[in-house]
């Protein structure tokens, strides 16, 4: 299908923070004399649209188009309309917001400068039979109630401007104005094969109480969405809603997801926002279109106390459609809680993409979804939309080969924010889809620019072959304990190149493959020369994450391994048998402390009550994984981030048992190898295969351990316990397999 080549819009003029420019309505009336066999249609809105058809909303789904860099990809979505259609006069109409073409609330990340910034616009292509119908002047506009809209700064509406029946046939738009001739925009056109943002559930306020002259409503969980409002009121009542996620001594609070920079310290504070201007009529609704919040708690102001009622509000809670593909269970409350908060932040910071928070940022961080990549495929499908964010993220690569740390960018991110923690979401997604789904789509678009990217990496080596540049071990709770950059970033860029390979080895690609692994062992070689103590078995920093991801990446050789490990113990002893890693430690120390036999360390420092912990986060009342795991302080973060979330993913794999694909080249092939943890006496999980569900569930009973195993059909599973149990049963069948473990 042909799309179209042209694009209009309402006028030239931006909204901002000081210059209010409404959302415009758009229309175009279509005469039929019969209803057509074909009536097929594409449309690009830059940044987000609306689509009616006679009246009838049929969006493909919130924030449409998929969010992209319009000089990079413009994002068409399809429709079949017939029908819709009606013989006579038929209506196509059309709303546009500023979303990313006009994301002027992200000025910390440089999107007031992007080049492509520009009032929002749109381009459409209507097939119907043999007649063609593309956007023109003949479209006609008006601006519409939303008279403010920004991504992350939120929607304001005035409903003593709607205009009653605009998208409807019989509305006289004669006084509207054509629609204008918009810049082409750069971007190679594409038809939107990602997931769409569906809405996942509506939720009513647990409590109500007031704050001064405001009334605070809390929906009792940390999630992403809007807030539909419905209301009677007086004519020009205004109504604002501040969205937060905490409360701090009993009080709204927003300082933690507020930003400002030195160079705009005269804006108005950066925060999320709604307005809402009564008309006067009776259960008025509105529900924002081109914004979205992460919050739990809202503060209503210009409301009386007899209209603060649990139906004032309804929290709409979205995020991309991501189907369930696993999950855990068992006899620890707190782990429970951890995985439905693992969750729940996946889910609220997917929204196209994963993001890094839902609130002050809403930012495609590599770093963030190259960390969470794992957990998410075991959790949830996320797969089209991986595929097609990584196709965004090769675009968005200089010539250099360098990355910006988040995707998509006005230009941002190429100086700060990067680097080979960050960059390696170009080898990590690839990798996991291939291991998790047999989904070679994203190694194959990536490959050439994969290859680039290891030359870059290459190129920034110093002269003793390692490289240091970017970000390290982030959020780390402790500044005691950081380790060096060079380590992280050297560890690192072993990992990318191993991952590299793998993917090379999949598409027969030998040539890179071997260029891959041979620049993977210069790296494992200078950081053994230059970072390793071999007497003491200590890498650079000689704390947890050093040795952890020292062990997981294989920089030591296999009889060094259990003085490295021993390092390790010394370490979580040190700091009092709690974790002090940041977001690259937490990644694999558990892992590391189960392949050792410390299952149950590993889940005491998971569990424990105490900060810094997990557990700490639950007993604190937190309903998402938070940023950082010092909860208090003058620079309290984000309480809704997903990068420490592999926790998910040990609890399945480890816990559970489930591991998925264990030679790397068939992913209908799992290993059940559970940890019968000591301080638990019940697991559950499950994971489905490309072939079908898998579930394991084990319960202990005194000195024994009954496991029982769902392998599916196609699916060819082995048997492997941890080291301390045996079983007399060694195969496992199709089917329900049950049996007794007993300790050795």
């Amino acid at each position: 299908m042909k799309l179209s080549e042209m694009f209009f819009c309402a006028g030239e003029k931006m909204c901002d923070l000081f210059n209010f420019v409404p959302s415009p309505y758009i229309r175009k009336k279509i005469m039929l004399e019969s209803i057509p066999e074909k009536a097929e249609l594409t449309i690009c809105g830059l940044g987000f649209y609306e689509l009616y058809v006679n009246g009838e909303r049929i969006t493909r789904g919130y924030l449409s188009p998929y969010i992209s860099n319009p000089d990079d990809f413009l994002y068409y979505d399809f429709y079949k309309i017939t029908e819709k259609l009606q013989v006579g006069e038929n209506v196509l109409g059309i709303r546009l917001g500023n979303g990313m073409q006009n994301a002027f609330g992200g000025y910390v990340w440089d999107f007031e400068k992007a080049s492509f910034r520009s009032s929002p616009k749109f381009g459409l292509r209507l097939e119907l039979d043999d007649v063609i119908i593309e956007a023109d002047e003949s479209f006609v506009c008006a601006p519409s109630p939303t008279y403010f809209d920004d991504l992350r700064l939120g929607e304001r509406y005035d409903a003593r401007k709607e205009i009653v029946g605009w998208n409807l046939p019989g509305f006289d738009d004669s006084s509207w104005t054509a629609v204008t001739k918009a810049k082409k925009p750069k971007g190679e056109k594409k038809l939107n094969e990602a997931k769409p943002i569906t809405e996942r559930a509506q939720l009513k306020p647990v409590r109500i109480f007031a704050e001064g002259d405001a009334f605070i409503y809390d929906f009792g969980i940390n999630s992403a969405g809007v807030c539909k409002i419905c209301v009677t009121g007086e004519p020009g009542q205004k109504i604002g809603m501040t969205f937060g996620e905490y409360l701090k001594d009993g009080q709204f609070h927003t300082d933690n997801i507020s930003f400002i920079r030195d160079e705009y310290k005269d804006l108005p504070p950066y925060i999320q926002y709604d307005e809402y201007i009564c008309a006067g009529g009776e259960n008025e609704t509105y529900t924002p279109s081109f914004t979205y919040h992460g919050f739990r708690y809202v503060k209503v102001e210009g409301i009386t106390k007899a209209q603060a009622t649990p139906e004032l509000l309804t929290f709409i809670v979205f995020n991309t459609e991501l189907p369930e593909r696993g999950g855990f269970e068992c006899s620890d409350e707190i782990l429970n809680s951890l995985q439905k908060m693992t969750r729940e932040s996946t889910l609220s910071n997917f929204h196209h993409f994963p993001t890094d928070c839902p609130h002050r940022e809403k930012n495609g961080w590599t770093a963030d979804a190259a960390l969470s990549s794992e957990h998410t495929l075991l959790n949830l499908e996320p797969s089209d939309n991986y595929v097609q964010w990584m196709k965004n993220i090769c675009k968005s690569m200089n010539d250099e080969g360098a990355i910006p740390g988040i995707i998509p960018t006005g230009g941002w991110g190429f100086q700060w924010g990067n680097g080979p923690a960050w960059d390696s979401v170009i080898a990590v997604i690839p990798y996991f889809l291939a291991i998790y789904r047999d989904d070679l789509r994203a190694a194959k678009y990536t490959s050439p620019y994969l290859l680039r990217y290891l030359k870059y990496l290459a190129s920034r080596r110093d002269e003793k072959g390692l490289v240091a540049f970017g970000l390290g071990d982030w959020c780390h709770p402790t500044g005691a304990a950081v380790p060096p950059l060079v380590l992280t970033d050297s560890i690192t860029a072993v990992d990318i190149c191993t991952k590299a390979a793998y993917i090379f080895e999949r598409l027969s690609l030998r040539e890179e493959q071997k260029s891959a692994e041979k620049l993977k062992d210069e790296f494992r070689y200078a950081i053994r020369e230059e970072l390793l103590n071999k007497g003491t078995m200590k890498l650079c920093g000689g704390e947890q994450t050093s040795q952890a991801m020292g062990l997981y990446y294989g920089i030591f050789e296999k009889d060094e391994r259990q003085r490295a490990f021993d390092g390790l113990l010394e370490s979580i002893e040190a700091f009092g048998g709690h974790m002090a890693c940041g977001v690259l430690g937490a990644r694999v120390i558990f892992h590391v402390l189960a392949e050792f036999g410390k299952t149950e360390l590993a889940v005491s420092m998971i569990s424990c009550k105490d900060a810094p912990s997990y557990g700490n986060w639950v007993v604190g009342g937190e309903t998402t994984l938070a940023e950082v795991f010092n909860r208090e302080g003058e620079n309290v973060a984000s309480r809704n981030h997903h990068f420490f979330g592999d926790i998910s993913a040990f609890f399945i794999k480890r816990l559970g048992g489930i591991v998925i694909n264990p030679t790397g080249f068939d992913a209908d092939e799992v290993l059940i190898s559970p940890f019968f943890a000591d301080n638990l006496s019940f697991v559950k999980a499950f994971h489905i295969t490309p072939a079908g569900k898998i579930i394991t569930e084990w319960v202990r009973k005194d000195d024994t351990t009954v496991l029982e195993v769902t392998i599916p059909e196609g699916c060819k599973a082995k048997l492997s316990l941890n080291d301390g149990y045996y079983t007399e049963i060694s195969e496992l069948k199709c089917g329900v397999n049950r049996f007794v473990c007993r300790k050795k």
